[in-house]
This record gives C-alpha cells, sequence and structure tokens, in this order.
C-alpha cells in the first residue's frame, strides 16, 4: 500500500496537495484504487469527492495538462518528458504535454539575496558593479537576472528558487511509488514501462537541478564546437557557479523566436536554418552528446549569421554503436531501405520475430510511398513521427533516450522551417549520413571493433575452463540451482502467506475464547498476583488478536 511507503511525515503535506488537485479534475478513483485516500484519512484529511462539472466536461489529454501544471515544477517537467514520448503517447496527448510551459512567478530578489550570498561567499555588490532585480526570465526550477562585473562585462546569473529541492525530492518518492503501483496492478499499461520513465525522469530532473552539471555540459558542447566560429556557446565563470547559481556570458543576440528582428537586422534565413542544422546534427551524429532541447528560446541568432545555444540542462548521450544504428535507420530512410529501416526499429523496441514480420511489411509500405519524391519534398520530422506511430501501433516502445532523440529531431526540423520554409533537411543530412557510415566502415574503425571484439572473447575463452569448474564443483556437493522467477506467483504466495496468518490468528483467537470461556466456569478465584484470572488473561489475547485481525483486513483493502 502506498501509505506505508510515505509514512514519512514529510511527504504527507504533499501527497494531500497532490490528491486533493486529483480529485478536483475528477481522478478521485484513481487516487483511492492507489491507496492515496487511505493515508490522508488516517492523517486526518477531510476529501470531497466530486470534481467540478466544467472541469469534468474537459477531455482526459486537456485534463491530464491542467493537472500537471497545479502540481508545479516537477510535474510540469514530466510533462514536457513525456512530450518526447512519441512512441508512447498518440498525438492528442503530445500535443496537450507540448503545452507545458515552463514559467512561473519570479521570486523577490530580497527572497533570493541570503541564498545568493551564501553561494557567492560574500554579497553580491562586492563582485558585481550591479545586478537587476527585475528578472529577465523566471521558470519553474530557476530565474535569471542581469549583472555587470567591475570591467563592465555583462553576465546573467541563474539563481536555483529557495526550498524547491525538498519538493522535488518529495513528488520524486511518491512518483517512484506510483510506477510501481501502476506497472504491478495495470496490465495494459506496462507496456508504457513506467518505472523506467520515472527512473529517467529522476535521473535527468536531478542533473537539471544541479547548475554545476549544466555549465559542464555547456563546456563539453564548447569544446565540441572550438573549430566552428559560427556556432556560440555562452562561457562559464567558475569562481561563482555552484549547485545553485550557474554564472555565464550575457548573449546579445535575436530570440529565435522574434523572426522579424532577424529580418531587420539583414540576416540570412536560409544560412542560419542550414547552420543550425548542421550543427544539431554534428552533436547527435559525430559527437553523441546533444542539446536535448533546442526549441527557439534556447537560440539566439547573432551578426555573421551565427547561432548561440543557451540552457543545457537537459542533453542526451548516444553511445558509438547506437549512433551507426541512427545513422543507419536515417539513411535507410532516405534512400529508401525499408529492411534497414526495420531491423533497427526492432532492435531497438525489443520486438519478436512474429512482430517483426508483420513490422517489415508496414514498413515496406511507408518507405515505399517516399519512392521517387525529392528529398527537398520529405518532412523528415512528420516521417520520423509517422514511423513511431507505426511502432506504437503495434505496442512497442523505444529506450528513452531514442525517445527524447526523436522529439529533438522534431523540434529541430520545426526551428529550420519557421526559418526557411523551402528547408531541405533530408538534402542536408544526406552527405553526413553517407560520411558516417563511411567512417563506420574505413580499416581502422573496422580494426578497432575487431580488436575490441576479440579481446571480449579471450576473455570469456580464459575464463571458462574457472567458470566450468565452479560450475562442475557445485554439482558434485549438490548445490547447483536453477533459480525460475515468476512475479505473479510469487505475488499469489504472498497473498497465501498473509491469508494463513489470518486464518491461524482467527483460529487462536476462537481457542482463546472457548477456552477462556471453560477456564472461567471453573476457576473460583484469581490465581495470579496481578488480580486476573487465566480466563481474563485469555479474553484479554483474544480481543488483542481479533483487533490486529480487523486492522490486517482493513489495511489489506479486503472491506468487501
Amino acid at each position: 500500500m502506498l501509505w506505508q511507503a510515505i509514512s514519512a511525515v514529510r511527504d504527507l503535506g504533499r501527497l494531500h496537495d497532490i490528491a486533493s488537485v486529483l480529485i478536483r479534475y475528477g481522478f478521485g478513483d484513481l487516487v483511492r484504487r492507489v491507496g492515496m485516500s487511505g493515508a490522508l484519512e488516517r492523517a486526518g484529511k477531510v476529501l470531497r469527492w466530486r470534481a467540478p462539472e466544467e472541469l469534468a466536461r474537459l477531455e482526459p489529454p486537456a485534463r491530464i495538462r491542467r493537472v500537471l501544471e497545479e502540481l508545479g515544477p516537477t510535474f510540469i517537467k514530466l510533462g514536457q518528458i513525456l512530450a518526447t514520448r512519441v512512441d508512447l503517447f498518440s498525438p492528442e496527448w503530445i500535443t496537450e504535454f507540448s503545452k507545458l510551459q515552463d514559467e512561473a512567478p519570479a521570486v523577490a530578489f530580497a527572497e533570493l539575496r541570503a541564498q545568493l550570498t551564501a553561494d557567492l561567499g560574500e554579497q553580491p555588490e562586492a563582485i558585481f558593479s550591479r545586478v537587476e532585480e527585475q528578472p529577465l526570465a523566471a521558470a519553474s526550477l530557476a530565474q535569471v537576472h542581469r549583472a555587470w562585473l567591475a570591467d563592465g562585462t555583462v553576465v546573467v546569473l541563474k539563481v536555483r528558487r529557495p526550498s524547491i529541492k525538498t519538493t522535488i525530492e518529495a513528488d520524486l518518492r511518491l512518483l517512484a511509488r506510483l510506477a510501481e503501483i501502476v506497472e504491478a496492478e495495470a496490465q495494459d499499461l506496462r507496456r508504457y514501462r513506467p518505472r523506467e520513465i520515472v527512473r529517467q525522469f529522476t535521473l535527468s530532473l536531478r542533473r537539471e537541478l544541479d547548475f554545476a552539471t549544466e555549465c559542464r555540459n555547456a563546456e563539453r558542447i564548447a569544446v565540441n564546437f572550438a573549430r566552428f566560429p559560427e556556432i556560440i556557446v555562452p562561457g562559464i565563470y567558475w569562481q561563482w557557479t555552484s549547485e545553485r547559481l550557474n554564472v555565464q556570458a550575457y548573449i546579445d543576440g535575436i530570440p529565435g523566436t522574434d523572426l522579424a528582428a532577424v529580418d531587420a537586422a539583414g540576416l540570412d534565413r536560409k544560412t542560419l536554418a542550414r547552420r543550425g542544422i548542421h550543427a544539431v546534427l554534428k552533436m547527435i551524429l559525430e559527437d553523441g552528446f546533444f542539446h536535448a532541447d533546442p526549441h527557439p528560446g534556447n537560440v539566439f541568432y547573432l551578426p555573421e549569421n551565427r547561432i548561440a545555444f543557451i540552457d543545457f540542462g537537459m542533453v542526451g548521450r548516444l553511445s558509438a554503436e547506437r549512433r551507426y544504428e541512427l545513422t543507419r535507420l536515417l539513411h535507410g530512410l532516405v534512400y529508401h531501405d525499408s529492411a534497414a529501416v526495420a531491423d533497427v526499429l526492432l532492435d531497438w523496441s525489443g520486438g519478436t520475430d512474429r512482430d517483426g514480420d508483420i513490422l517489415q511489411n508496414e514498413i515496406d509500405v511507408f518507405v515505399d510511398q517516399y519512392r521517387g519524391m525529392p528529398l527537398k519534398n520529405i518532412n523528415f520530422g512528420a516521417m520520423l513521427s509517422d514511423l513511431v506511430t507505426i511502432l506504437r501501433e503495434h505496442g512497442l516502445a523505444l529506450p528513452p533516450d531514442l525517445a527524447l532523440l526523436i522529439k529533438s529531431f522534431v523540434t529541430l526540423e520545426g526551428l529550420g522551417r519557421q526559418l526557411d520554409p523551402d528547408f531541405d533537411i533530408a538534402g542536408v543530412a544526406a552527405p553526413l549520413l553517407e560520411r558516417e557510415l563511411l567512417a563506420h566502415a574505413t580499416p581502422a574503425a573496422l580494426a578497432r571493433r575487431g580488436w575490441r571484439t576479440l579481446g571480449g572473447a579471450l576473455g570469456v575463452i580464459a575464463a571458462l575452463p574457472q567458470d566450468l569448474r565452479q560450475i562442475l564443483r557445485s554439482a558434485r556437493r549438490g548445490k547447483l540451482q536453477l533459480q525460475i522467477d515468476v512475479v505473479p506467483l510469487r505475488q499469489l504466495g504472498e497473498h497465501l502467506d498473509r491469508a494463513a496468518s489470518r486464518l491461524a490468528l482467527s483460529v487462536v483467537t476462537a481457542a482463546l475464547i472457548i477456552g477462556s470461556a471453560i477456564v472461567m466456569t471453573v476457576e473460583k478465584k484469581s490465581a495470579l498476583p496481578v488480580g486476573l484470572s487465566y480466563g481474563e488473561i485469555g479474553f484479554i489475547a483474544a480481543a488483542i488478536g481479533g483487533v490486529w485481525l480487523l486492522i490486517s483486513i482493513w489495511r489489506g483493502g479486503r472491506w468487501k
């Protein structure tokens, strides 16, 4: 039961907030089913289970989006992550999740001053000649203030909201428990891998809370673009940067959302689109470390058609093998190789051979519809989204890192087409894909993989005699065991064990009642120093056993 996992008083207040919002939006039944109502009742809370009529009329995706907005930073971030899972959710859900904006009312600078002073080690005025108290932006986790150093250099201070970490950690504990319940109790929802989603989300959000990690991400990407002066990543002032404070160079450019200013400044939209796509494709296919949220709000355009990327709190990582698989997939889409596309998708989603036959046929038809179409007419983002829809209809899901990657591709193409409606992302990507495939097949690359494989094989062979000796020794001693863990059977065993314990206690309680009644009919006086007879003690023990039995049944949710 959920209440057992959250018995700590620190989470009960937050649990009440979450349950209240869910109930208000018509999810009272969900609250009851996962055990939240019982926890709140035991905490002395009284709930109303009816939702306002106007909220109940909203479609489920809109209601869930409103719930996430009201629940605050953790759940807004969760919704933004779910918006990347085009392989799990249908378009109407993705549309609603995409509406979640990471905006929040600003915290007064006076409330930030104590934390800022602690992180800087002295008063802000001792370091900065001026700090703007009005923030440039305010988000759920932090807000950004502009400041000036003594030499006139403009910087930005990204300050984490005070006490936000405590709320987020409570939310993450509750989400983890909720994911366990959903995975254990709802068979039809298991394919969404709720525990894996929550685990990945927890890791991602904790990294995002650490602003020093964000700065390390920025520096790593800056190093990868050291030879590309047209791509700018703001510099970090490490002497003042910490877990709760990010001090970096101020980017004085045109926001990616202000296309009118781009035209007024005389910048070349086509060049900006081409450079932006090249930059992100390089991050993904060559470096394996990419900006996972390249939307217009995180992009600035600078003179000479340069592009600046900011906000590296959310990044993606791809191994060399994963990059090769991705290159094969994109190359197969561009050049209509449906067999390669199906192979990669089945490897990613863990599909069975039976799934493979059906999926292969559907992908053949899907890829064939683009045959003969000029590359410039292919909407790459829409193609990837349609492809993932096929997976979703087959009940297959992508690993979280790849779902994030596909969402980045879709966002990226949208950004490119905003700048240039005739932008040809497939044409830009094709030469890079060819180069990556050729690089994978060079003698040096083949030799490296061969040596790595040979080294692994030799290690297995070298360890084989020792492993066989241990197996034979265990067999001779009768200690060789084969363990098969069937989760439903284990759960059934636990239920039976609890039922047997209750039955045994019921029998003992009944025996105590009968035995005590018999003893009291023959017992003349108290035989014990405490003034109680054996019969009375028996009745007290029976009463205690009966109360324990009732509590056990109540907690087990079996009042039916």
